[in-house]
């Protein structure tokens, strides 16, 4: 058997249990989860030798065995006769039917964000110039999410696409009202202070109007001048409210979004029950969304970074029952962490659903599936396999990093779980 140069390849008669192989057929041409794998089964063994493949690569590296010596006269490759194989491709045949139903969550999600951004955009343009007006759009923008919100009993957090996501979506407000939301849904918040909430998330940044663009968007340190000029943005936030007529709890929000439980933030290093609890949800909401989108993309964490440096290191400045339910609703893998399984696969985190924290939905590399029709595995699904570690996009060799497509800034919206009924 010819061994091209760097690959490993074996006859079907030498699989063993512990073999770690790759299947080189289209993703519907084999009855597995996925096209490379450590066999585990002799189950899982029947099956490849009954696909009809001459022979199968196979990388040392991730086997725990050595496969056995090629048998001299190996018996011919017999294809699995018809039906023997049934529950396998009925199996993959369901499994077909999930990808199909994530797939139309997600383009269904990205219409619902596109239709919320251009409402943003426009309140944003007319606020005053149209103060009611825009007051008003933003209220009935805050009705058709929590509509939504609140007919699904679980709700997804999806990661959204970079032709979604970009500078003309508002993206931070929006990624700040989405997350505080499902937050104060899992607090079961009233409706009311949800509504309060979402206004106080999506106009929580409105004094910066008063700020240079080249303090907001300047991408090295800021000077201590500088600095203390961005924190006004509160003030002017609070008196910019007021002419345009806000509600008195989204004043309240706007005034304290920087503020910390621990007293250490601004404007009055207020602290505990000097602060209300929407405030305390924007905060945790805020920051993280600061932490994963800053000016300069390369100083950006990434998502599992930035939950982990808010919990390890800065838990004391947030409110306990917001940041842990935070990161339940966010997973320990929020969407948008590059992950590896268990199996050494590569993907990245799509989807996220509070009651499922540890086993999200994640878009799977596999170089012999096109980009566009990439395979999304949903791992409370797939329970052969889990995620091992996360790995910063810089890590992944630039064939991967294209088809993973790692975005430069994350932007998040919600529907209905991944492949779920509504």
């Amino acid at each position: 058997m010819t061994q091209e140069p760097g690959q490993h390849y074996v006859l079907p008669d030498q699989l063993c249990i512990g073999l770690y192989v790759f299947i080189d057929l289209s993703w519907l041409e084999h009855p597995f989860a996925l096209s490379s794998f450590k066999i585990k089964t002799d189950e899982q063994l029947n099956i490849l030798r009954s696909l009809g493949q001459s022979r199968y690569r196979y990388d040392p590296a991730k086997s725990d065995v050595l496969p056995p010596a090629a048998n001299p006269d190996p018996p011919p490759v017999i294809k699995a006769a018809p039906g023997e194989h049934d529950a396998a491709i009925a199996a993959k045949k369901a499994r077909l039917e999930r990808l199909q139903k994530a797939r139309h969550a997600i383009v269904d999600c990205e219409k619902h964000l596109l239709s919320t951004s251009r409402i943003v955009k426009s309140l944003t343009r007319n606020l005053f110039a149209k103060p009611q007006e825009s007051v008003k759009d933003a209220n009935q923008l805050m009705d058709l999410m929590l509509d939504s919100m609140l007919t699904d009993k679980d709700v997804a957090i999806h990661l959204m696409s970079d032709k979604v996501a970009g500078e003309e979506v508002y993206q931070h407000s929006l990624n700040v009202a989405v997350l505080a939301m499902i937050v104060a849904k899992e607090l079961d918040l009233p409706r009311e202070q949800v509504r309060l909430l979402g206004l106080g998330a999506l106009f929580h940044d409105i004094g910066k109007v008063e700020v240079p663009e080249r303090i907001l968007y300047k991408t090295t340190p800021l000077t201590n001048a500088e600095r203390e000029f961005l924190q006004q943005h509160v003030a002017y936030g609070l008196k910019l409210g007021k002419t345009i007529g806000l509600p008195a709890e989204v004043m309240t929000v706007i005034f304290q979004h920087h503020e910390y439980v621990n007293g250490t933030g601004y404007p009055k290093g207020a602290k505990g029950e000097a602060l209300s609890m929407l405030s305390k949800i924007v905060c945790v909401a805020n920051d993280y969304d600061n932490l994963c989108n800053r000016p300069n993309p390369a100083d950006s964490l990434t998502p599992h970074e930035g939950l982990a440096q808010m919990f390890a290191q800065n838990r004391a400045r947030y409110e306990p029952s917001a940041l842990n339910v935070f990161i339940r609703c966010l997973g320990v893998y929020p969407p948008g962490t590059v992950v590896v399984l268990t199996n050494e696969v590569l993907g990245i985190v799509v989807s996220v659903n509070s009651s499922k924290p540890l086993r999200p939905c994640v878009l799977i590399y596999d170089p012999n599936v096109p980009k566009n029709e990439a395979v999304i595995v949903d791992l409370e699904e797939e329970t052969d396999f889990t995620i091992a570690r996360s790995i910063r996009p810089g890590q992944l060799p630039k064939p991967v990093f294209d088809y993973l497509n790692p975005r430069k800034r994350m932007t998040y919206f919600f529907g209905g779980t991944l492949g779920g009924d509504k």
